[in-house]
């Protein structure tokens, strides 16, 4: 009642039809389709209920899948640690030197164990990072060449994934045999390169991978190998081979299966491409102190700088995973990651030997790592047999052939249900099973012509903390450097960071939720199918479309998957032409880059003085490329935190001439139950699961984009090659092409998260969430307002459920709201959205989840920075040295001897009484250096030898 007399209204219904305009204002409909809200044990009860449908067998269907043992200390301490999960991308590096620091142990994990130079820090999965490294190839050649060769012994799914990208971008995709690259069957000279598999799907590590990258070098042409993370540690790693770029998965390294995601892919490249490279680079650098800092490198690249010429739409990715597979890296050691790649090699030889026993033999005894195929004329006996001992072989399409996949958890008993059920299938003699076991206790032969030579993950970060003691404790110093949602509000603009609710997240461990393969088959998968119907009917209530498709894996996947059914829809219709996507300016960095990969033009729409879209550019436009309009791209609530009136007219205007509106489902958090995208007029929307809907972000993912549309783009929806999908809802057609994630349902793993949200809230709950989100941000804005200048309030004077501070006037007293930025950390706080969507701004967006007294905190830390400001106005504090300027203040700086500036120490450290000892944060480093970092580029962890002698 304080906040709603503060901002000057007596309810929240009455705040709420204030701020949205009355000709979009609905919400009745969308709630009938929501249950009443339920209790945590209820919510737990039910979707319990759903996970005792999925049936848990012993997986060897391989395919990109594996088993593996998340050790227990890495799943206590990071997968259900909020100081890990609830983190925030690491934009402000002060704060963030914890993550900062995993995951550059993971870029030095991943490009030591494939032998180049240069790794990201994660992509969104193989597939997908095998269709980056096709783009990056265009990119390479000044997509010049429009052909890409893809070895028909990929994995399907990442065929279907590179297929996908190929056709929007307009690069067609070759499928042949790799030997082609070398007999003269395909002309090198006409590619911009080339994408094969080691070992490949059917196991084999092919022996004339070198032939083929010479033979594409001296064409000009790039050669992408996608590889196997473990097999890496015993076969010679691709890049010692030639490869431009190795990309792959880090599932296996201690991440579940998940049903197919989230999970940490990866890319590494020559150093030369570093630059072409896309999602997000960690680099080493230096604070104002001269000390060792961490930071993201080479963020020109980006989306949010470069717009539709930045190198990927990427935003968010998988740093969760990533730091779970860097830790498990970490935790085992190059001794530990070999043992256990030998292990499973072994069992595989093991497999070999005691199937021949039987009758049954491989395609290949030799250059294999885990993965073996046969050939019987009982192999569909075999699969069944094997189903009734409770393991899941790989069927393939053809007749006569089955695929045996072995991992880390596979143990003798598991090779023996395998013999058992050879043995029944075939008619062997039971006793023989014995036979074959003897011989699979056998030992083992180098069966590898290629074994790896060189040496890797010789930093000691990867050998010494390889007790559970010691492992606790480096994760311990690590989580204690950054800023999370454990520590304070996070109140970035367009962000959403909410609280993730532990009940939310308990399930995503749950064996039936956390350990099944993608490709079971799909009666042993009907909780997630229930969990995911049910989930999908009430997003589309919601969002008031037809059906909604989880499969894209990030937001950004998301728009690329909504533009390509706008495309497809377009195409069905005759209308080839279209390909104008007209942007406002405002719009997030990833909606033009999206529209790039679609193989769209792009066309900016202007704002006006109001941070309105301008109607009278926009007609302007519309009517200027009417018969080539395909979509216009618009945010709702606005990237500047408003409701626009005239959005459904915009909507009409895109319609009458043939357009289709997609609308960022960037700011839902403001529409729940008060209006909807369907209903505004738009035909397709992604959702960001990961704001909106309470999946945490993790500190860069993973992240859900799922996608509604209305019912004549459903038929769009994305397929799955090796398992049909089309999305959940009416008009859904089920089919095998337009795959943009390497799994069917994309990171169904963290799916009950939003599962239970919405299960739990309900419909009152969806209402409560916008309501109460819009007034906490209208609450700081109006305490602000006597201090600060706020930017582009709706006509009746509020903003939605964020606002933009403008400090442009910083800039003449030789301050910027970069300083604004840091000095917040001293106060505890993750700075708000910096400098966007407007230039030297901060947008703040508190969430519905901050009380009361978190709001006030938060005020009273902006205020006081306002004093500051002004003694530097005032003359009383200088331009250069001065408490902002210097922010953020470490320990060591406080403690130091040397104290050389003009303000107290109780100054900088404690500046409002509410900071004490018992509740301070201390950033880990002053302010980092951006330039120093990007200007001498390291992007591993540094050696010993380095660290004693390099001087940034």
């Amino acid at each position: 009642s304080v906040m709603l007399k503060t901002v000057g209204f007596d309810s929240l219904e009455d705040l709420a039809r204030s701020i949205v305009p009355e000709e979009i204002r609905g919400g009745a409909k969308e709630l009938a389709g929501l249950p009443d809200p339920a209790s945590e044990s209820e919510a737990t009860r039910e979707l319990r209920a759903l996970a005792d449908l999925n049936q848990v067998k012993r997986s060897m269907i391989g395919l990109g899948y594996y088993g593996t043992k998340t050790p227990a200390p890495i799943l206590r301490n990071i997968i259900c640690n909020p100081a890990w999960y609830t983190a925030y991308t690491p934009y402000q590096a002060e704060i963030s030197q914890g993550r900062l620091e995993m995951l550059l142990n993971f870029q030095t994990m991943v490009s030591s164990i494939t032998g180049l130079e240069i790794a990201n820090c994660s992509l969104l999965d193989e597939g997908s990072a095998a269709a980056e490294a096709m783009n990056m190839a265009y990119g390479i050649g000044r997509q010049k060449r429009n052909k890409f060769f893809v070895a028909d012994d990929c994995f399907d799914q990442t065929i279907a994934c590179v297929q996908t990208r190929g056709e929007s971008l307009g690069v067609e995709v070759v499928v042949g045999n790799s030997a082609s690259l070398l007999n003269g069957d395909v002309q090198l000279d006409e590619l911009c390169g080339a994408l094969v598999q080691y070992p490949n799907t059917f196991g084999v590590a092919e022996g004339n991978l070198k032939a083929v990258a010479d033979a594409l070098h001296g064409a000009n042409a790039q050669l992408v190998v996608a590889t196997d993370i473990l097999a890496c540690t015993l076969l010679t790693p691709p890049g010692e081979l030639g490869a431009d770029m190795v990309v792959g998965s880090t599932q296996r390294l201690g991440v579940p299966m998940f049903y197919g995601g989230p999970h940490a892919a990866y890319m590494t490249c020559r150093d030369d491409l570093k630059r072409l490279m896309p999602g997000r680079i960690i680099g080493v650098s230096v604070d104002s102190q001269g000390n060792r800092a961490l930071r993201m490198a080479l963020q020109t690249r980006e989306q949010f700088i470069r717009r539709e010429k930045a190198t990927s739409n990427i935003c968010t990715a998988q740093a969760l995973l990533a730091n779970v597979a860097a830790a498990y890296g970490v935790y085992h050691g190059p001794k530990g990651l070999r043992r256990i790649a030998e292990g499973i090699h072994g069992t595989a030889q093991g497999v070999l030997r005691a199937a021949a026993v039987l009758g049954v033999s491989a395609e290949h005894s030799r250059n294999f790592f885990d993965t073996l195929t046969f050939a019987h004329d009982k192999a569909d006996a075999i699969v069944q047999a094997a189903l009734e001992e409770g393991i899941n072989l790989r069927k393939f399409d053809s007749a006569g052939r089955f695929g045996v996949s072995v991992d880390e958890t596979t143990d003798r008993a598991d090779v023996e249900g395998l013999m058992r059920a050879i043995a029944k299938a075939t008619g062997a003699d039971a006793a023989r099973v014995a036979d074959a076991m003897a011989t699979f206790d056998a030992d083992n032969e180098q069966v590898i012509d290629t074994p790896r030579q060189s040496k890797f993950m010789q930093h000691p970060v990867f050998n010494r903390y390889h007790s559970e003691t010691e492992l606790l404790r480096y994760l311990s110093n690590l989580e204690r450097r950054d800023i999370t949602l454990r520590d304070s509000m996070i109140p970035l603009g367009s962000c959403t960071m909410k609280l993730n609710a532990a009940a939310e997240l308990l399930p995503v461990t749950w064996p039936e939720f956390a350990d099944m393969h993608p490709f079971c088959p799909e009666d042993q998968a009907k909780g997630y199918y229930g969990m995911i119907e049910s989930l999908n009917k009430w997003l589309a209530s919601l969002t008031g479309f037809a059906a909604v498709s989880t499969q894209p894996n990030s937001g950004a996947t998301g728009e690329y998957a909504g533009l390509l059914c706008i495309k497809a829809y377009h195409e069905s219709r005759g209308d080839t032409e279209r390909d104008i996507c007209l942007i406002p300016n405002s719009a997030h960095g990833t909606n033009p880059a999206s529209a790039v990969m679609c193989g769209m033009k792009v066309v900016g729409v202007k704002n006006d003085a109001e941070g309105n879209v301008d109607v009278e550019d926009l007609q302007a436009k519309v009517k200027k490329h009417s018969k080539r309009l395909a979509a216009l791209m618009i945010t709702y609530p606005s990237t500047y935190g408003k409701y626009e009136r005239g959005v459904d007219k915009v909507c009409d205007l895109i319609h009458e001439h043939g357009g289709q509106v997609y609308m960022d489902g960037a700011n839902m958090n403001a529409q729940l139950g008060l209006c909807s995208p369907g209903a505004i007029g738009a035909d397709v929307c992604h959702l960001n699961l990961h704001k909106t809907f309470a999946i945490p972000h993790g500190g860069g993912g993973p992240g859900v984009g799922s996608i509604g549309v209305a019912e004549h783009l459903a038929p769009f929806l994305p397929g799955h090659v090796i398992a049909p999908q089309g999305g959940e809802g009416s008009n859904v057609v089920p089919k095998r092409q337009g795959q943009v994630a390497a799994a069917p349902f994309g990171s169904a793993g963290v799916l009950p998260i939003s599962w239970m949200y919405i299960r739990m809230m309900g419909n009152q709950g969806m209402l409560d969430t916008s309501r109460v989100a819009m007034l906490n941000a209208n609450y700081i804005a109006k305490r602000l307002e006597k201090t600060y200048k706020i930017l582009y309030r709706g006509e009746n004077g509020q903003c939605a459920h964020e606002f933009i501070l403008d400090l442009s006037y910083l800039k003449k007293h030789g301050l910027n709201e970069t300083d604004v930025a840091k000095r917040l950390a001293d106060y505890g706080f993750h700075s708000p959205t910096t400098s966007w969507p407007v230039h030297f701004s901060l947008m703040i967006e508190p969430t519905e989840s901050e009380s009361k007294e978190e709001c006030d905190r938060l005020v009273e830390a902006f205020e006081a920075i306002h004093a500051e400001i002004q003694e530097v106005i005032d003359g009383k504090a200088d331009q250069e040295n001065n408490v902002l300027r210097n922010a953020p203040h470490t320990a060591e700086m406080i403690a130091s001897d040397d104290w050389p500036f003009p303000y107290s120490r109780k100054k900088a450290a404690f500046p409002v009484p509410s900071i004490h000892n018992g509740n301070k944060f201390w950033p880990s480093v002053s302010r980092v250096d951006n330039v120093a970092g990007d200007r001498n580029l390291v992007c591993s962890c540094e050696t010993v030898e380095e660290l004693e002698s390099k001087d940034i």
